[in-house]
């Protein structure tokens, strides 16, 4: 039986998630405000967060920002009235893992709690606090202590590369085909510049450095601990 913590302000609903996830299998603590979740909320026994956002002390998106600055290996669903395609992009950007309108039916829901506890179970338990994290399928990076920064795709593809090196130099070469393209013909001077927009993405994220060394006419390492993730 895995926990799992619950805040829907709406009592009635907030009532039938409980009695839903519990004969589901979960157990299950429910909160109705941000200030009872983070008195309830126990980061060494609650594996997944199913979140409202609109709540009567403030955006539950800030609370999802604030867990994913933890660094916890925490599953977070969102199952929200704002179903709008940009409240739905800025919810997985800022952390959660899926993210529902409240239209959805309840078989939806279980399937969707399902996949989490799948990826949870697969995962390592956590990640040592000075790891930098990649997330592939959802494209975006977890300094340590920090929230995600989602990445574009070009963003994503280089630093895939580096951080499967970390410690090593990866070559301009190997950089330059990750992102498809062909070593003798491109402009190195792109990769240049695209490694400064990300360096700037992550300082003003976060004010921290990108752990990136440049070997001059060879190539990048990232000397820190890093962790990709499917």
């Amino acid at each position: 039986m895995r926990d799992l913590i619950l805040l829907e302000d709406e009592a009635v609903l907030r009532e039938e998630l409980g009695d839903f996830l519990g004969a589901a299998g979960y157990r299950v603590d429910a909160a109705a405000s941000l200030q009872e979740f983070r008195r309830l909320y126990d980061p060494e026994r609650h594996g997944i967060a199913l979140l409202d956002l609109g709540l009567p002390d403030g955006d539950g998106l800030t609370l999802v920002s604030e867990l994913r600055a933890q660094g916890r290996p925490l599953g977070i669903v969102v199952l929200t009235a704002r179903g709008a395609t940009r409240d739905r992009v800025e919810g997985l950007n800022i952390g959660a893992d899926y993210y529902l309108p409240k239209t959805a039916d309840l078989d939806e829901l279980a399937a969707t709690l399902a996949a989490m506890s799948r990826r949870i179970a697969e995962e390592p338990l956590s990640a040592p606090r000075d790891t930098w994290v990649l997330e592939l399928g959802v494209r975006r990076l977890t300094p340590p202590g920090h929230a995600t920064i989602a990445l574009s795709e070009q963003d994503l593809r280089v630093l895939n590369e580096l951080m499967r090196e970390a410690g090593s130099i990866a070559s301009r070469q190997q950089i330059i085909e990750s992102l498809g393209e062909d070593f003798l013909s491109y402009d190195h001077r792109r990769l240049d510049t695209q490694m400064r927009r990300l360096r700037r993405k992550v300082s003003e994220a976060t004010g921290l450095e990108l752990p990136i060394n440049t070997a001059r006419n060879a190539g990048y390492r990232f000397h820190a601990r890093a962790l990709i993730r499917p």
